[in-house]
This record gives C-alpha cells, structure tokens and sequence, in this order.
C-alpha cells in the first residue's frame, strides 16, 4: 500500500502516522477527518527542490494549490522554497494570509474574473497565466488606468494528449485551456506593445496523473520551439518556461510512478538539450507539482455504521462520509486502498464495497475491496486523499465538510475546523 513516509503498525496494532495513534486521532477530532502527515509533504517539496535545483539552478518549483490549499499547508509549502499556483482569488488569497512570497505565486484559470484580475494585480502577484486574446486585453485595460506593472505567460495548447483520464487532460487540442501554438507570435505581439505589461515567457500543461514522462518531453520541445520562433521573428529572448505539473501518484498500488528524482534527470537533459539546440540561453524552468507533494501525505478517517450483507451478491460496508468529502470515485473511477484502523496487525479476510451517507447508489468509495472483518465503530482508514479530496469537497445532503489534522512526531493538530451547522445555513437569506 501507498501510505505516508511514517505510516506504520503500532504495538496496539493499530495504524498511525506522524507517531500518532488513528484510532486516537478519531477520538479526538471525530470523523470523517482528513490527517496530513507534515514529515511526508516536506519530503516531497524537498525532493522536488533539489532534484530540479542542483541539475537546473535556475528553476522553480511552485505547488499547484488546487490540489489542497489551507494556510497551514501553504505556510509548509513556504518554509521548504517553493512558489505557489492558484487558480482563483480565493486561493491567492490563503497564500497571501500564509504569508507566501507573492512573487513566487502564479495565478492560472481559463475565465479569470476582471475583479479577481484587478485584485491579484493590485497585490502584486509574482505573474499572471494568460489564456486567450480577451483575458490579455482585460489585463492591459486595468495595467493601463492603474499603472501597475505585472509579468505575464502565455499558456500555450501544444496539443499533446497525455495518457490519463479523458476528464484531467488539458494539452490536447480540443480543450478549453490555452492559445494555439499558431497564435502565439501574434499574442506576444501585441503583449509587447502593452506599457504596463511585462511578457516573460511561455506556459503549458498536459494534464493530471501521468506516470509516462514522454509527453512532459514532447511539451517541451513544442515550448522551445516557439521560444526560438519568438526570439527569431520578434527578436525577443523568453525568460521563462513553464512546463505545468501532472506526475501522478499511485493510488492502487498497480502503477508505475516515475521517481521524482528520475523525472527530474529526464526533464532538465532534455530541456538543456532542447534549449541548446532552439539557441534560446537558460530560460528559468518551472513546474507545478501538486498531487505528487501532497496526495501521499493524506489519508481520510471514517467510522464504520451498518453493515449489510446480501448472500451471494455483496457486502456493504457504510461509512459516516462518502461522495461529498471524496467525490473522485464517482466522478473518474478513482480507486483507493483501505485498512480498518483500530485492526491494522489483522489479516484482510473478507471482500466488502465501502459506500458512503448520501442518497446516491453511485456513492462508493471502494467496490469489491479485501478488508479485515468490518464491525459497526471500527475506524477505517482511506489511503492517499490528500490531493484533490477536502479541495473538491461539497455540503450535497447538507452534510457539513469534516476538519483536517496535522500529525508531526507524536503530536496532532487541527488546521481545519469541521463545519457546524450553523456554517451551512450562514449566507441563506429569508
């Protein structure tokens, strides 16, 4: 199983992260509860850190928010020196109250909001990843009347299908993200003739959970080639590449995940050789992992409720969460792995479907999984949630979203609070 760098089986025989016991940890918080091992999301930023760094210096690694963004996680995220990528205001928000270098942050969306453009510029966002001619116009309408300076990038469609969920690509050519390759010498011309706009460079992205790194490649040439085209037709030399982010994790314990560090020697050879021959100098390089730093570190806790087994056809197990707090199986088959917490040492002795509180069949964690004999109060512990679980979480049923809880040697704490009741009905007006 995938679980957390200080996941194990304690003396009780029950699983804990972080030095600290599951079954304790439900206890405390109640369930369901997202726990985030800390030991676990440092190492990945520090692998990803010196991995690209001591092949490539001048690079930058920068966390794809979306994944999972809270103030504490992006206060960690700061701590090890990576930048951030927010998608919304909202997320740059959380970065600026986590006292994230905003230099460092990227802003990305397909149909950002003027407001929200407006804000991010008057914060002095690091750059904003431009996606069509209208978003560019907008942006020299408010540099213009507000004087304030701001560094763009071009997201580019390179029109690379990455061999991943139909729903998760992004770089093929039938997509919603993105400028034409052919559009993009008239774009960074009419970004050059903006006062107020500060043209750096080039940004794409192929997709999300992508174990084969031939694609990554494949991108790069597309963004190296056009740099040379800029530099040749426009005379401009592109200051930065972007190549996005998309290393899966392996959920299943059935794929084959790329080491980061082997990633990173594939990508900086190839991209140092692409470079060379496009005569384009040492572009700063930039990715955006973002499911590969955090979704290992998560798990979700559930306590068990009914039982029910149909002779012949199938045990259900039910849980007091389900689609609301983990939408991803229903939504692209995502599979996961499970223990029962509080029986961590016992055998896995019975094939059960683990599903959900809410009124849809569809709502099934995991289907014809094997786990130890499952009772009404055993804690069950869900692998591999951290990324793209709490941040895609939804209150269907008037069901409140749970807390999150940070385990670090020995101790816990919460960095989210569970919802009340009183959150759900807040901004109802009657």
């Amino acid at each position: 199983m995938n679980q957390p760098i200080t996941a194990k089986i304690n003396n009780k025989g029950h699983f804990e992260i972080g030095g600290c016991d599951c079954v304790d940890i439900a206890s405390e918080f109640g369930t369901p509860l997202y726990v985030l091992c800390e030991v676990s999301v440092r190492g990945k930023c520090r692998e990803y850190r010196t991995a690209f760094k001591d092949r490539y210096p001048n690079s930058l690694v920068i966390y794809a928010s979306k994944a999972l963004c809270n103030i504490s996680l992006l206060k960690i995220i700061q701590d090890e020196g990576l930048g951030v990528d927010v998608s919304s205001f909202g997320e740059l928000y959380t970065a600026k109250k986590a006292g994230v270098d905003l230099a460092n942050v990227y802003m990305h969306g397909n149909n950002k909001p003027k407001k929200e453009l407006e804000d991010a510029i008057d914060l002095n966002v690091g750059a904003i990843v431009v996606d069509n001619f209208a978003e560019l116009e907008t942006i020299g309408e408010i540099t213009s009347k507000s004087k304030k300076q701001v560094k763009i990038l071009f997201r580019v469609n390179p029109g690379i299908e990455a061999h991943t969920h139909e729903f998760v690509q992004t770089g093929q050519t039938d997509s919603k993200f993105g400028i034409a390759k052919e559009d993009i010498l008239k774009a960074v011309s009419f970004a050059l003739k903006l006062e107020y706009v500060d043209f750096a460079g080039l940004h794409a992205h192929i997709g999300s959970q992508i174990f084969d790194i031939d694609p990554f490649l494949a991108e790069i040439d597309v963004l190296t080639l056009l740099a040379k085209e800029i530099n040749n037709q426009l005379g401009f030399k592109v200051r930065e590449i972007n190549i996005g982010g998309g290393l899966g994790i392996d959920y299943s314990g059935s794929d084959n995940v790329p080491a980061i560090d082997s990633f990173a020697g594939k990508i900086i050879s190839h991209f140092k050789e692409k470079c060379a021959e496009a005569s384009i100098g040492e572009p700063k390089l930039i990715l955006e992992p973002g499911r590969s730093i955090v979704g290992v570190a998560g798990i979700t806790l559930y306590t068990v409720g009914s039982v029910k087994d149909i002779p012949g056809i199938r045990k259900y197990v039910s849980v007091d969460g389900g689609m609301s707090d983990n939408p991803r199986p229903i939504l692209y088959g995502a599979k996961y792995e499970a223990l029962i917490a509080n029986k961590a040492s016992m055998q896995k002795e019975e094939k059960v479907t683990i599903v959900g509180r809410f009124c849809e069949s569809g709502d099934k964690l995991l289907i014809d999984y094997e786990l130890q004999k499952a009772e009404k109060g055993d804690i069950l512990a869900v692998l591999c949630t951290g990324a793209y679980n709490y941040s895609m979480a939804s209150n269907y049923n008037r069901v409140t979203r749970p807390a999150m809880a940070l385990a670090n040697n020995g101790s816990v704490k919460l960095i989210i609070k569970r919802e009340s009741y009183e959150d759900l009905v807040r901004c109802d007006v009657f």
